[in-house]
């Protein structure tokens, strides 16, 4: 980060601005730093990670890959198998034989990539609201923040979440409100009856109408709950979910939970277009979330590694141009394109879905032992590949086409 003066004025100069110290935004930071460019990070709160909004859910291969190693007391549970409660109280459970997930602590994991980011060079600016960005001739170069303060750069890294504040200021297509839900999240300090290396999660339109309610078991005896919805007042939902359904309500008590947070999560898939002249988008400002389950740490953070390997290469080719940045659309469509198109298609599938299909083609999944073959893969966060495995076994056709006849059908 440099100092220019110009007409009397002194302006803050970098190579690339990100806004937003999220997950995405941070890691996005990092990259760009660790090939040579100056960065800046503008932060609107005054510490990185708060509020907290996600719970933090996030599959051990996908940090793998992307070179993230988080241990201590970052990690708050390791998670090794799932069960799901239909909304006519079916059941059906999948076993591995080693922890796939983490549940993280939210705060800390930001915190750390923050870290990250300033000991590769970024410059982390706290309590720095981005008001707007500043374009001349049609391009980003920089934006005004919430203390008078003009910010100079060559490239701009959307990184603000469901704000969207600088993609439409961008003229840049937002994601569909239509596909979006909204989350609660908050925390109990004892439960009873978790298995401790399982996460639980119910379904049902009564409950969590349109997406699911989840409890998370950490290791200390405290457990994550929340729930997303499409239609109405998501804490309304939670108490009702924890006071009224079967089997959540006997292991919580709504008058336990605390620490409430909200958040949306857009479900319709990455956005068509995520560059223009001067500007990237990444993470949830990008729609870059599964529509399946809503998790959005693993794609954001690939999607951001592709950004600031795009965004440093512009600075060293001087070419900020919407062609140039270009190759950050193909490099994310590449690595995520094919599974997030099936992914949009399956939620499209069960958003349309009643209880009682939905309750059907979850005991047709414990009687065709599909758990067996869930087991087998390799990759969580790539879920249109992991069909492709999937289908190589026959019940798992009978349950698809059972599917999609009652998707038609409804």
């Amino acid at each position: 980060m440099r100092e220019i003066t110009s007409r009397n004025k002194v302006e803050t100069q970098a190579d690339v601005i990100v806004v937003g110290a999220g997950p995405a935004g941070s890691f996005a930071a990092l990259t760009a730093a660790k090939v040579g460019a100056d960065v800046v990070i503008c932060e609107e709160h005054e510490e990185v990670g708060l509020p907290s909004h996600c719970p933090g859910h996030i599959s051990i291969t996908g940090l793998n890959k992307l070179g993230l190693h988080v241990e201590g007391e970052i990690v708050e549970n390791k998670i090794a198998g799932a069960v799901v409660y239909s909304p006519l109280s079916a059941t059906f459970r999948v076993d591995f034989s080693s922890p796939v997930t983490y549940v993280v602590n939210r705060a800390m994991f930001d915190r750390h990539l923050a870290h990250l980011a300033e000991k590769a060079g970024a410059k982390l600016l706290l309590g720095t609201r981005v008001k707007k960005l500043r374009i001349e001739d049609g391009s980003a170069c920089g934006v005004y923040t919430n203390k008078g303060e003009s910010l100079r750069s060559k490239i701009v890294i959307d990184a603000e979440g469901c704000a969207l504040t600088l993609l439409k200021q961008m003229g840049l297509q937002p994601f569909d409100r239509s596909l979006v839900v909204s989350a609660v999240n908050g925390i109990v300090e004892r439960a009873d009856h978790l298995e401790e290396d399982t996460v639980e999660v119910y379904l049902g339109h009564s409950y969590a109408p349109g997406f699911y309610a989840w409890i998370m078991p950490k290791r200390d005896g405290s457990a994550k709950v929340g729930l997303a919805t499409r239609h109405g007042n998501p804490k309304e939902h939670l108490t009702h979910f924890l006071s009224a359904h079967p089997v959540a309500r006997k292991k919580i008590k709504f008058s336990d939970v605390k620490n409430l947070s909200y958040h949306l999560i857009p479900l319709g898939g990455p956005l068509p277009i995520t560059y223009q002249n001067g500007f990237l988008a990444v993470g949830d400002a990008a729609s870059q979330v599964k529509p399946t389950t809503g998790g959005g740490v693993i794609m954001g953070l690939t999607c951001a590694r592709i950004a600031g390997e795009t965004a440093s290469h512009a600075v060293q080719c001087n070419d900020p141009s919407e062609d140039f940045l270009s190759r950050y659309q193909k490099g994310w469509q590449q690595e995520i394109g094919f599974d997030m198109a099936v992914m949009r298609q399956l939620r499209m599938m069960l958003n349309r879905l009643s209880d009682k299909k939905i309750d059907q083609i979850i005991r047709f999944c414990s009687q065709f032992q599909v758990d067996e073959k869930l087991q087998k893969l390799k990759d969580i966060d790539y879920q249109g590949r992991a069909m492709f495995e999937l289908f190589k076994s026959p019940s798992v056709w009978t349950i698809a086409i059972y599917s999609l006849l009652s998707y038609l059908a409804s």
